[in-house]
């Protein structure tokens, strides 16, 4: 209970003082926004919380407006012709999710934690096959945790991984969770977006070895 709590009080200051040292970057990013694709610069998406609780999430708009209206979430692919030029360099940066800063002040999120993942999203594999994401094993053990702007998966797994490998990264962080682990992991996280490389393959995972995290038992 006493990690819980301290789990929550760290969100809350963190996230404040976030939002208000980035005042003059979400003012940027809005007209950077509306300049190439016009309005919404904002999109609120329905999200999967902890125990399978819903809530709206808040992202810069990273896509072109026709992906608003798709029936079928399926996760943007490397080179995505959906992302506008100015969604590659928030991707990049993880600068598109600035705006969850207020999901975590609001208690819908944390800082660390498995992503936040959309209702009825569909995996699609290689081969063409699909399969909806609540079938892969490790969800309902991940979903007992509050999602997280940034975490384990999100650091060391490559976007084009498969779901069940990522899942495997979502519960290893329960089984080692600690505060001093958060704080590791956001820093962690700040270098990536200083460096823009949320979105490379590969450069991520020879960074387990600092987390004495082993690829073989994940």
């Amino acid at each position: 209970m006493k990690g819980i709590l301290r789990k929550r009080i760290f969100d809350i200051v963190l996230s404040a003082g976030g939002l208000l040292l980035s005042a003059w970057l979400w003012a940027f990013i809005i007209i950077l926004i509306i300049i190439e694709d016009g309005f919404p610069f904002l999109i609120k998406q329905q999200r999967v919380g902890q125990n399978g609780r819903l809530f709206k999430s808040y992202k810069f708009r990273s896509m072109r407006k026709s992906t608003l209206t798709e029936e079928i979430n399926i996760q943007a692919r490397p080179d995505d012709p959906r992302v506008t030029r100015v969604g590659r360099f928030l991707r990049k940066t993880a600068l598109d999710e600035l705006p969850q800063l207020i999901n975590i002040l609001l208690g819908d999120m944390s800082f660390v934690g498995p992503r936040p993942l959309l209702p009825n999203e569909i995996e699609v594999y290689a081969n063409g096959g699909t399969v909806n994401i609540t079938d892969i094993p490790g969800y309902k053990e991940r979903i007992t945790m509050s999602p997280g702007l940034t975490g384990i998966s999100q650091i060391f797994a490559d976007r084009d991984l498969p779901r069940y490998l990522k899942f495997k990264y979502d519960i290893q962080y329960l089984q080692k969770y600690s505060i001093f682990f958060d704080i590791k992991l956001i820093l962690l996280s700040f270098i990536i977006t200083f460096c823009k490389s949320w979105e490379k393959r590969g450069m991520k995972i020879g960074l387990l070895k600092n987390f004495r995290i082993k690829s073989e038992n994940l």
